[in-house]
């Protein structure tokens, strides 16, 4: 991802309600608001034409009458859910930089002021949809519906759907398989966490390993992050190996580049057919 140019707002002086003391919340105090915006100003910038950035004044005055209308103890929750107002307002920000700084906080002690500053974006993330139980295509439908109904999350392209065999274990029925290209604010983590969700109101078991299943949904690249915990690999450990992920995931990213492997989607595929057709001969 090309870096994106910055818009910067320094210490936005308002009057809040925000503390974890019962007198911050009734009687208020001055605080500091800073704000790092990245966003792509070149046409802006080439043209003259402020429709094509983003206009610093709109931001402060919607700052303003967001704090002012909220109350948070914490400023970490302050901040974090003004981060999520702000990039759902504009979404042309890719990512934005929110620092608070409370000149008179309550310690009891000599400082000049405490801050907290908190780092927050949209992310690409590649999702396989795979269903070889009941209505298949009604649940990966269901599936990519549900993503699309949340705030937090932007069904940005879906691919054709494919019917494959199975994988693994092969006494089952054939797969419908797909992939789509998600904009999202969530985690990983919490990602991975709303996709168990989905699966389980489609009524998902996991009994027994690449066993059949009513919805499985994983995922496979999040931006260029190589992340290994004992609940989640990315990228997605085996999707070289598997031609009802790449071959979906081709269709809508060809050019996106494997951040481990550093080939494309395309190339592992072409790779991996290459690996089957001698296989096969």
């Amino acid at each position: 991802m090309r870096p994106l140019d910055k818009i910067i707002i320094q210490d936005l002086e308002l009057y809040c309600r925000h503390g974890v003391f019962p007198e911050e919340n009734a009687l208020g105090q001055k605080f500091l608001f800073s704000a790092i915006l990245y966003v792509t100003t070149r046409q802006a910038g080439k043209k003259d034409d402020l429709e094509l950035s983003v206009n610093y004044g709109e931001i402060c005055h919607f700052i303003r009458q967001y704090m002012e209308e909220h109350t948070y103890k914490l400023l970490e929750a302050a901040l974090e859910h003004l981060a999520e107002a702000i990039l759902l307002r504009w979404p042309q920000i890719g990512k934005l930089t929110l620092k608070v700084k409370k000149p008179w906080a309550p310690v009891g002690l000599p400082l000049d002021t405490v801050a907290v500053e908190i780092t927050r974006g949209w992310h690409d993330a590649y999702i396989a949809l795979g269903s070889n139980m009941g209505d298949k295509k009604e649940y990966l439908d269901c599936a990519v519906e549900a993503l699309r109904e949340r705030q937090d999350c932007q069904v940005v392209r879906v691919s054709d759907y494919i019917v494959t065999a199975p994988y693994g274990v092969t006494e089952q029925p054939e797969f419908l398989n797909g992939a789509l290209l998600l904009r999202t604010l969530l985690e990983p983590e919490e990602l991975l966490e709303v996709l168990h969700e989905i699966e389980a109101g489609a009524n998902r078991v996991r009994i027994l390993r690449w066993g059949p299943r009513t919805l499985d949904l994983d995922i496979l690249l999040y931006d260029d992050l190589v992340l290994d915990t004992e609940e989640l690999h990315i990228p997605h450990i085996d999707m070289k190996n598997r031609d009802f992920v790449l071959d979906p995931l081709a269709q809508i990213a060809p050019w996106v580049r494997h951040p481990v492997l550093n080939k494309t989607i395309e190339q592992l595929k072409g790779e991996l057919h290459d690996r089957l057709k001698g296989t096969q001969g």
